[in-house]
């Protein structure tokens, strides 16, 4: 068995592919991967095994349709990951977003059919469907994404789409809500709080802090990918869901106690533009059809990660150091 993994140094493909490395997943134990990576300031080599035996590791951008071609052939299946996914940054400048994201997925995706791969999985996100006062979305509600970046995302998930239905390539596609976990990129909210509070540097708080996201593990996130690769059905669409809603107003609260804090440490700062109010998916179909359910609580998840960031300075710190140079 052969998977690539294309953004397999960041945050979300870093916890996949060391999990499939450690034989985490069923019947991947022996499995062999590729990991596809631009290096961009989001991605990590030091988040992956760099010496295991059955990693492969390509530095190179996937909107490189040579470098796919190359490198796809012989792969039972991928897991595609790679994408710009910073909500601010796509503000400041969407035509990256639109490159790797809408044209990216389109050089995977070409790749893979001249390869004959047989099997994509394509992670996108919540935030394409855009926002929702009530309720929660379920596969089927039309996208409307607000930001650039959810806009791109969307654009990459209609690109998947059409390879399925013009090509008949088996393409499916995952939409998850936030996550959170270890090795996250500190210009994301809760590894830029904590990195933050443990620097004795106030957090800052958008708007009115009223904004309700949904949150889960990314360990929980990455088993719902991997039973959509095992189990699922091509064409379909799956939302991954924590079940396990907070005002950023709440998150900054638990942030703060965890950390021995007070809201002093909490400066508001003016709201972006188009900052979506809610999000929240109805995940009853892969819960259904999968068997899926998460498995870590956010209590316990949060704590867990909290401490995770308090014993790794090392790692965010240079992080820190770099992402300022390069908003610099």
């Amino acid at each position: 068995m052969r998977i690539l993994v294309t953004g397999g140094a960041g945050f979300i493909g870093s916890h996949y592919v060391r999990t499939l490395l450690s034989g985490g997943y069923p019947g991947f134990a022996d499995a062999d991967v590729t990991v596809v990576d631009a290096l961009t300031y989001a991605g990590d080599r030091g988040s992956l095994p760099a010496q295991h035996p059955r990693l492969t590791f390509v530095e190179g951008d996937i909107c490189d349709q040579q470098l796919m071609l190359d490198v796809l052939p012989g792969h039972d299946a991928v897991v595609h990951f790679a994408a710009e996914s910073h909500v601010d940054r796509s503000v400041d400048g969407a035509a990256e977003f639109v490159r790797t994201n809408v044209g990216g997925t389109h050089s995977v995706l070409e790749a893979a059919r001249l390869s004959g791969v047989p099997k994509v999985v394509c992670v996108s996100t919540d935030e394409v469907y855009g926002s929702i006062a009530t309720g929660s979305w379920t596969e089927d509600f039309p996208l409307l994404p607000n930001s650039p970046y959810a806009a791109s995302k969307a654009g990459a998930d209609l690109i998947a789409r059409s390879f399925f239905r013009t090509y008949g390539l088996d393409v499916r596609i995952t939409r998850c809500c936030n996550n959170y976990g270890p090795y996250q990129h500190v210009e994301k909210l809760i590894p830029r709080f904590l990195t933050n509070l443990l620097s004795g540097e106030q957090v800052p708080l958008y708007g009115h802090g009223r904004n309700v996201r949904e949150w889960l593990h990314v360990d929980d996130h990455c088993r719902a990918v991997q039973l959509v690769l095992t189990d699922g059905r091509a064409g379909e669409i799956y939302n991954i869901g924590g079940g396990h809603e907070l005002t950023n107003l709440e998150l900054t609260s638990s942030l703060l106690e965890l950390c021995g804090a007070d809201w002093d440490m909490v400066q508001h700062v003016a709201d972006r533009p188009g900052h979506d109010l809610r999000y929240s998916l109805d995940d009853g179909k892969i819960r259904a059809q999968l068997g899926w359910e998460p498995r870590i609580g956010f209590e316990q998840g949060l704590a867990e990660t909290a401490a995770w960031y308090r014993d790794n300075r090392a790692w965010w710190e240079r992080l820190r150091e770099r992402s300022l140079a390069t908003s610099g």
